[in-house]
């Protein structure tokens, strides 16, 4: 074969993937999505902090000050049960952080914002523990959507990274995760030729024979354990094996293959030590982080574009105004509303009729509706 041969077969097996004009469904996951495979919901998360049920916490630098700030400014009853919501402890901080106030010469706005910072690097280390899994029940909703209908696009509140996991089996045959953010991985510069091994979906894609790809977002409107955010570049880096923090120091941590030796992670860039992209709860959210305010707008386009939204394993709390918010300003009139959850109670109903009158609800678990088909080939049906 010649060269102009070799490279017009090249072109001619590149193609670019593209979205449907509506999608179909929507789906958006709570914490109920993901509690079948053992992800702490968050009132199970305080109670492991205070107990000495994980010693690596307890034992820990950031672990003994964030439980020691937590004692000192709130009433806890650990054998009744008694804890304050995660939202009231970080509301707590938040305030004094955009007041720019101090609380008391212990406890220092500079120092408040280093809990913060820690608190939720310890969220972080709880939920990747229960995360380095494989989820038979994930497996088997993205086995559904392959079999009945790719044209579906998802929003999660969830940090875990187990959806994506599950997804594996459909890599490059099937589909392509489309995070619905600019990456690292996606520049072709030396200081991040190790990164470039994550495929961008909005660029032309080498499609093989027997090959039927489509791209699939991804939203998740609450960051990521597996995304780090350079606050210097104001980019963010996939590392989708990559998810541990040294709970001593604080640090983003990496391994290195075959050793599995330990090393910091800093921005390749600009040498900035990485943060956390995950958005704690909270009554006083802030939504000005670029990666956020980008990924709230592409979500406000799929409500938008979406004939059908499916809820599943989420309770629209009033602590989650902000997801009140999208929905109210962008849900159509007559989308269809499908609410999966285990829970009955009358609130739970008011909060989604308070979203639209065209609501049917599914008392089941996410894991119950995987397993039955004929429910989800319903959900996943064209219309």
């Amino acid at each position: 074969m010649s060269a102009s041969t070799s490279i017009e077969a090249t072109k001619s097996s590149e193609k670019y993937l593209r979205y449907a004009p509506v999608r179909d469904v929507l789906f958006v996951l709570g914490a109920g999505a993901s509690h079948p495979d053992g992800v702490p919901l968050q009132q199970d998360i305080l109670p492991m902090i205070i107990s000495d049920e994980m010693k690596e916490i307890s034992n820990s630098a950031i672990g003994n000050q964030v439980k020691e700030f937590i004692v000192d400014n709130f009433s806890i009853h650990p054998d009744a049960g008694s804890f304050p919501k995660l939202e009231a402890i970080f509301g707590f901080l938040d305030y004094f952080i955009q007041q720019n106030e101090s609380l008391s010469s212990k406890y220092t706005n500079e120092t408040i914002r280093e809990i913060k910072e820690n608190f939720i690097k310890i969220i972080h280390y709880i939920v990747n523990r229960r995360t380095d899994k494989r989820s038979s029940t994930y497996h088997l909703f993205w086995e559904t959507v392959a079999k009945y209908n790719r044209n579906i696009s998802i929003i999660t509140l969830n940090y875990d990274t187990l959806l994506e996991q599950a997804f594996d089996f459909l890599f490059q045959k099937h589909g392509y995760i489309d995070y619905s953010i600019h990456l690292m991985n996606y520049d072709k510069l030396d200081e991040l030729k190790e990164f470039n091994f994550w495929i961008n979906p909005r660029e032309p894609i080498s499609i093989r024979p027997g090959e039927d790809p489509v791209p699939i977002k991804i939203i998740k409107l609450h960051g990521s354990l597996n995304w780090k955010y350079c606050n210097c570049c104001n980019h963010t880096l996939l590392t989708p094996w990559d998810r541990k923090i040294d709970l001593n120091r604080g640090k983003l941590i990496g391994h290195t293959f075959p050793d599995d030796k330990e090393y910091d992670y800093f921005c390749p860039i600009d040498q900035t030590e990485f943060q956390t992209l995950i958005m704690p709860p909270s009554y006083i959210k802030s939504l000005n982080n670029p990666i956020v305010t980008q990924l709230f707008g592409e979500a406000s386009r799929e409500i938008r574009m979406s004939r059908k939204i499916a809820f599943i394993g989420y309770s629209l709390s009033d602590a989650d105004v902000h997801i009140k918010a999208l929905f109210k300003k962008h849900l159509k009139a007559n989308t269809e509303l499908i609410v999966v959850n285990t829970k009955r109670s009358t609130n739970l109903r008011q909060q989604y009729h308070a979203l639209s009158d065209h609501v049917r609800f599914m008392h089941r678990s996410f894991e119950n509706l995987v397993h039955d088909e004929s429910s989800m080939r319903r959900i996943l049906a064209e219309p």
